[in-house]
């Protein structure tokens, strides 16, 4: 059994509520971090999210604040859990008030955007390469998370006792943490399969049907092994929960926002459209472009990808982004 620790969460979103929640109920005592006081002052109010996981209330153990200096003030661990483009600078205002001996981790899944840098080494910059971190990722819907419902994650880190001590702040009745030394396999798989759970929520809308969900499905997993592979991840990896098992889920789940933005523009709506009506970030809109730029760096194929990206952001038709799949040249599946 894990002895109680202080935990700051990083991100009042659905992701970082829900490991809130479920570190509060590991027996943790947890400090719930945002930076804007019209988001948080009614989770602090209300004693729970209703925007985004109502009717679950908090702990007396789960705090939630602005103030980021009184929220690390002598922690045990921070947990980051915003979306991707908000890493960089969350990690450069806790930086200078981090206790020493602290652990991190996040939960973040996506590239940086801009660079497509994975999130390690942007929390080497800006930490140092000695300050030991970790990365969760894996099959978790936000709300099965806070509901208490079965789940199993990942949790890499170069140091395999480092990523042990972080999995058991997650591991409970509810919640199985497998630890993995892969940091960058398990990184790679949690930012790609985004962009594959909209190229299949584009086929669905469509009206295409399971056949084509499923090779887009394993055909996507073959693109993201290719990839994976080249930039030092491991294949097993890959066949785990950070790799086809979240690709699964979100692919095939309408809890996945990424899912149901590919939905919408398979049905016609503009990406601002279908944004708008999510209302969080979806955040394989803005990885396609980065997984390309490290696919075209290390010489990788990806034809998914690239069809997600034309029709994302270069004015394509969805339907012609198929039509464009299926006229590729014949080719032995294994390649």
């Amino acid at each position: 059994m894990h002895s109680p620790a202080i935990i700051t969460v990083l991100g009042v979103g659905s992701w970082g509520t829900a490991l809130a929640l479920l570190l509060a109920r590991n027996g943790h005592v947890v400090r719930l971090w945002g930076h804007d006081p019209q988001e948080v002052e009614p989770l602090r109010r209300e004693r729970e999210n209703r925007r985004y996981l109502p009717g679950l209330p908090f702990p007396a153990a789960l705090t939630v604040g602005v103030d980021l200096p009184a929220a690390v003030a002598g922690i045990d661990w921070a947990l980051v859990a915003t979306p991707s483009h908000a890493y960089r600078m969350t990690l450069e205002r806790l930086r200078p008030m981090l206790p020493a001996n602290a652990g991190l981790a996040w939960a973040t899944k996506g590239l940086e955007p801009g660079s497509g840098r994975f999130l390690h080494e942007v929390a080497a910059e800006i930490l140092g390469a000695s300050w030991p971190v970790a990365a969760i990722s894996g099959p978790s819907f936000a709300g099965e998370v806070a509901r208490g419902l079965p789940t199993a994650v990942t949790v890499a880190a170069c140091d395999v006792d480092y990523a042990r001590r972080a999995a058991l702040l997650l591991h409970g009745s509810n919640m199985r943490a497998y630890t993995s030394t892969d940091i960058v396999g398990v990184e790679l798989g949690g930012a790609v399969k985004n962009v594959l759970a909209i190229a299949t929520g584009i086929a669905d809308g469509l009206g295409f049907g399971a056949n084509t969900r499923a090779a887009l499905i394993t055909r996507g997993l073959a693109e993201m092994t290719r990839l994976g592979l080249a930039v030092g991840g491991q294949r097993e990896t890959f066949m785990g929960l950070a790799g086809v098992g979240d690709l699964v889920l979100t692919c095939t789940d309408d809890q996945s926002r990424n899912r149901r933005f590919g939905l919408a523009m398979g049905r016609g709506e503009t990406a601002e459209a279908a944004c708008a009506a999510i209302g969080q970030v979806v955040e394989g809109a803005a990885t396609v472009r980065e997984a390309l730029r490290l696919a075209r760096t290390h010489g990788v194929e990806m034809p998914i990808t690239e069809q997600v990206d034309q029709v994302l952001h270069q004015g394509q038709d969805p339907r012609r982004a198929v039509e464009i799949l299926l006229a590729r040249d014949l080719k032995p599946e294994t390649v």
